[in-house]
């Protein structure tokens, strides 16, 4: 039966063209209106977290360095991935074979980015527990800037290499024109993205966590007839522990997130195709993105307060740069 010209995405192609998606049911508008009300709130809370980081001195940090790293990757997704995988649902890809190839780059150089963010805040939280005394001599602003920049300059070589033959034989493996697909090698991803890095997050976090409930007991023991430094050295470690707690936190749903991609993953070791079908399993790693600054807002009160400075315009005054956020 020969298909009509109009259902085709490129009419002028008519054996070789996709069909056009029909018109999606009701129910799954309203799921397509959520996914793109998720994009915009990505957008806007990850600017939220870029601008206060990036304004206000005193949270010039190093673990902020890498909240603002990760915070920008964030704002790529919404940005950038999330819009076209929504329009990728329900149009023809008119973008052409090569902008298809080069869009999946983008998607593995963030996932990537992402991923390695997480081993370095787990990194910095490691370091910031168990080795505190030389915490301030080892994670400076200077080693976390040439980390960051390591991070997203392996992100990008990773990306290119595992796309080579994608970018070299653009639309190599689509079934018709108007269709956006890559293959990737699984296995190879399952490993460098997930396997590796998700290995040294839980032994670094389990290290982590064996370690404060042995400083939550220590310093119980040692409450009784305690002096007034020591109440402020009990007050400083409730502070590390309650940081370190939200960066717990922030892994853990990232875990949450991630792993179901990576547990699909897992069931195809050879080469598996990505496709605009069946992108579940990416919406949840997007929507990772969106949560990263609800966990801040939740757990960080300089976040909220960097965040009342801004709606309320005090961070155009002049010296607000020097304003007291923490």
């Amino acid at each position: 039966m020969q298909l009509d010209r109009v259902e085709l995405c490129f009419p002028q192609l008519p054996n070789s063209s996709c069909k056009k998606p029909e018109p999606p049911p009701s129910g799954t508008v309203l799921i397509y209106f959520m996914l793109s009300i998720i994009s915009l709130l990505t957008v806007a809370l990850n600017l939220l977290v870029i601008i206060s980081i990036s304004h206000f001195r005193q949270l010039h940090t190093p673990t902020n360095l890498l909240l603002l790293s990760l915070a920008v990757s964030d704002v790529l997704v919404g940005i950038l991935v999330q819009p076209v995988e929504i329009l990728l649902k329900e149009t023809c890809w008119m973008l052409g074979d090569p902008m298809c190839s080069l869009y999946y780059v983008l998607f593995f150089v963030i996932l990537t980015a992402s991923v390695g963010n997480m081993v370095l805040i787990s990194v910095d939280r490691y370091v910031a527990i168990c080795d505190p005394l030389h915490y301030f001599t080892k994670v400076t602003l200077k080693a976390v800037t040439v980390c960051v920049l390591l991070c997203w300059g392996f992100s990008f070589s990773y990306a290119l290499t595992f796309s080579f033959d994608n970018l070299k034989h653009p639309g190599k493996y689509k079934s018709c024109y108007g269709e956006c697909v890559i293959q990737v090698e699984g296995l190879v991803d399952l490993t460098v993205c997930f396997l590796i890095p998700i290995s040294v997050i839980i032994v670094l976090n389990m290290r982590v966590f064996l370690v404060s409930v042995s400083q939550a007991r220590s310093m119980r023991s040692h409450i009784a007839g305690v002096s007034l430094k020591l109440s402020t050295t009990v007050t400083a470690k409730k502070s590390e522990r309650k940081a370190a707690r939200a960066l717990g936190v922030l892994i853990l749903v990232f875990l949450m997130c991630y792993s179901p991609f990576y547990c699909f993953t897992l069931t195809h070791f050879t080469n598996f195709t990505i496709s605009s079908t069946n992108t579940i399993l990416n919406f949840l790693i997007y929507f990772n993105s969106c949560l990263n600054p609800i966990i801040y807002a939740l757990f960080y009160p300089w976040f909220r307060k960097a965040v009342r400075f801004i709606f309320t315009s005090q961070m155009l005054q002049p010296g607000s740069r020097q304003a007291n956020i923490r």
